[in-house]
């Protein structure tokens, strides 16, 4: 079957294409890039809309796997249902070191069943910690246990895995010899590593230093997560300019950012270990409850300690990031979009379903970057970090991976009382050719694919 999709504004950073261009599509892949009307049996009009690549979110938290061996994709609360009404196609799951499931058995279910967009995984470092027998997050591993992590982060990544992901902030006994050990398993397919770094605020830069050190010591790719919620507190200028530094002595390293002015993690994270209060400059109102019976509340001190003891999983948003270090992010162009989106139960920071409308409305919308910029960070910079030759472009021969939006209407509804509420102007999106989501309805959930390298 030929899809044609007509009269829009084409938008191809990976090509450098900003023109009136009709797309015809067939058997999954971009067969023609034409000002001509070639027949098809499907035709969707895009007049006044864009056509862009599908978008790829190289940060995000996956669905968890129930005990049927299935991932939990309720139409309420699944995040990669999230992920696809906002435009997403390319999702990359297992960051900051965590997954819920083995990454790559999840990769083989993605294969067996279907997801309602494509999905890569990183192999989480405290995941194969944890595997190892190391449940102390705060002690280091033995040699023995470095040595099985070692064992399975490289079977991980030989069986598609894209990377490494470090969550050095949540396991603190993690130190440089155990890092570089772990992140020598990249060496062999030249696959990345990406952590959320050990601290934040006037601590990230020491913070960066052990993760880019690590990189440059290997050869390694380095992607630094979500650097709004570590240098978006006054150290965003200077952050950069550290990241500048290294990229021109010749290390392959990039940034990701979502864009909100509020980060997100649960409560019983070491974030929130002794000592945040001073770091932030705040007090315990900053901080917001996603779930339980003080949801939607500020924390005084006596709910703060209460829900750290009692329920530490408890989701939090925390309200302390600054506004002109992440629109300065953001101008940066090795900065990249990712919504470092997580959901429990449907409850969470509404980056999960709202940061990729979020960030057309509230930056290209609004002048704050070119609307052809805008578009580069969420298709043809992660693809390229990825490496994925055949996603965030479409030339012909490309997966026909694509996403119609209107962008004068275009705009995020999730808010943090409602976190996945879809986005309005995400028209219609597509999954290797073929219709997966229009008008903020998903309408089929099991034609994305496994992303392996």
């Amino acid at each position: 079957m030929k899809t044609l999709i007509c009269n829009g504004l084409l938008l191809d950073p990976a090509n450098r294409v900003n023109a009136r261009l009709n797309l015809l599509i067939e058997d999954g892949k971009v067969a023609a890039v034409t000002p001509e009307r070639p027949a098809a049996d499907v035709v969707i009009d895009a007049a006044g809309k864009v056509v862009c690549p599908g978008f790829i979110d190289i940060h995000m938290h996956e669905d968890p796997v129930g005990e049927d061996g299935k991932i939990r994709l309720d139409d309420r609360t699944a995040i990669f249902n999230c992920m696809l009404r906002m435009g997403v196609t390319t999702a990359v799951g297992g960051n900051c070191g965590i997954n819920v499931h083995h990454p790559a058995d999840y990769l083989d279910i993605v294969d067996r069943d279907g997801a309602p967009v494509n999905v890569a995984m990183l192999a989480g470092h405290a995941f194969f910690r944890e595997l190892a027998g190391c449940q102390d997050k705060y002690g280091p591993a033995s040699a023995e246990q470095k040595a099985q992590m070692n064992k399975e982060l490289q079977e991980a990544l030989d069986r598609g895995c894209v990377g490494i992901s470090y969550g050095i902030r949540y396991v603190p006994g993690l130190d440089a010899a155990e890092m570089v050990e772990t992140a020598a398993a990249c060496r062999k397919g030249h696959k990345m590593i990406a952590a959320h770094i050990r601290s934040d605020a006037e601590e990230v830069f020491d913070a960066a230093r052990e993760l880019l050190e690590t990189g440059r010591a290997l050869h390694l790719p380095v992607q630094v997560s979500h650097i709004g919620s570590m240098a978006g507190f006054g150290q965003m200028e200077r952050f950069m300019e550290m990241i500048d530094t290294y990229k021109m002595n010749g290390l392959d390293v990039s940034c990701d950012c979502y864009p909100y002015y509020a980060f997100s993690t649960h409560l019983g994270a070491t974030t929130y270990d002794e000592g945040w209060l001073e770091r932030y400059h705040c007090d315990y109102d900053v901080v917001e409850l996603c779930s339980g019976k003080y949801k939607g509340q500020r924390c005084t001190k006596e709910i703060f300690d209460e829900v750290r003891r009692d329920d530490p999983q408890c989701l939090t948003v925390c309200y302390v990031m600054k506004q002109e270090d992440v629109d300065l992010a953001f101008r940066h162009p090795n900065v990249m979009l990712a919504s470092d989106g997580l959901l429990d139960e449907g409850q969470g920071h509404p980056r999960a379903a709202g940061a990729f409308a979020r960030f057309l409305s509230r930056f290209a919308a609004t002048g704050k970057l070119p609307l052809y910029d805008a578009v580069a960070k969420m298709t043809a910079l992660p693809a390229e970090k990825l490496g994925l030759t055949q996603k965030g472009r479409l030339n012909v021969g490309s997966d026909a991976d694509v996403v119609i939006f209107d962008p004068h209407r275009i705009s995020d509804q999730a808010t943090f009382a409602e976190p996945t509420l879809p986005p309005q102007g995400i028209d219609c999106v597509l999954i290797g050719g073929q219709v997966a989501a229009k008008d903020g309805i998903v309408l089929r959930k099991n034609i994305g694919k496994a992303v392996r390298k």
